[in-house]
């Protein structure tokens, strides 16, 4: 397991050098000056305009760009926006109120998916099984912000359950209906998945045998049944989880979250190298993480599996 865990770990230098590599080269071969952006119409002189290039290294070439940005990576420093503000503090105000939206949203999809998915295959071909796959066949369809602004005038402005922008409000509380929004939208795969691998799992021999054991029906079903079908379920939320984390933009957008995904736009029209590629690395930090966590969990929930190489 430790091996396991240390190869792994090993595996995220060449994914991160690569994707932030990656990353800058886009960054840095994006049209325009994003320096004589900030003037708009009105260009000052042009020795401010190389001033300001200098100050930010815009006037190195784009290896040593990149490889100044790594140093400051190892320093902990990440850099300065074009408005003057430490990308740091921009990551550290805004990374808490995405990493809070997309777990209040993976908790609430995984919830609906373990108990429709089971219910679904426990009562295959019946009324409630149709009904809910046509929902999870809508949801699927449907995009993610034709069900935020209908969550946003129903929820928000017609009963007024909720409050229809986040704003400062970004606590557990505040979030739960964008949180909500993203978690309908993204459990329908999960729901299916739950529902076709708790059907795989009843007619598995170790089922029949733990019944003909004389084991009861709420031992068999928790243990041996939904302990094993919760694996392509788990694999799927934790790719959707890495997914909310960076692609959050529409939803937060449509709220007003102020998260990641705003920042993160609003860096990519400014040209903003050190904020773009500052907040991708954290991204790709996570996401391999989360697919580490994903791993070992499989080991739990199927003894069968083992870590040996």
């Amino acid at each position: 397991m430790l091996f396991y865990i240390l190869k792994r770990i090993l595996q995220v230098i060449p994914v991160f050098l690569g994707a932030t590599l990656l990353i800058y080269f886009m960054v840095f071969a994006m049209p325009g000056d994003p320096i004589a952006a900030l003037f708009g119409d009105k260009q000052p002189p042009q020795a401010l305009l190389d001033e300001i290039r200098e100050q930010y290294a815009l006037d190195q070439p784009f290896i040593i760009q990149y490889f100044n940005y790594l140093g400051g990576i190892f320093r902990l420093d990440f850099g300065t926006t074009f408005s003057g503000q430490d990308v740091g503090e921009v990551l550290a105000r805004t990374f808490p109120v995405t990493l809070r939206l997309a777990i209040e949203a993976i908790v609430l999809a995984a919830v609906l998916a373990v108990v429709i998915g089971s219910l679904s295959a426990f009562f295959k071909n019946s009324w409630f099984d149709h009904t809910m796959l046509v929902i999870a066949l809508i949801f699927i369809a449907v995009p993610v912000f034709v069900v935020g602004f209908f969550a946003q005038y129903v929820f928000g402005v017609v009963l007024g359950w909720a409050s229809p922008t986040v704003g400062e409000n970004n606590g557990w509380l505040g979030l739960l209906l964008p949180a909500s929004t993203l978690a309908v939208s993204v459990y329908a795969t999960s729901m299916r998945l739950m529902r076709s691998s708790t059907i795989e799992t009843i007619g598995q021999d170790w089922v029949r045998t733990a019944y003909g054991k004389g084991l009861p029906r709420r031992r068999v079903i928790p243990v041996h049944v939904l302990r094993n079908s919760f694996i392509p379920m788990v694999t799927d939320l934790g790719t959707t989880f890495g997914i909310l984390m960076v692609g959050a933009t529409v939803t937060e957008g449509i709220f007003n979250i102020p998260g990641v995904g705003n920042t993160l736009y609003q860096a990519i029209l400014k040209h903003e190298a050190p904020t773009i590629v500052s907040f991708v690395t954290v991204f790709v930090v996570v996401y391999v993480f989360i697919n580490l966590l994903i791993d070992l969990l499989y080991g739990l929930l199927d003894p069968r599996i083992r870590y040996v190489s």
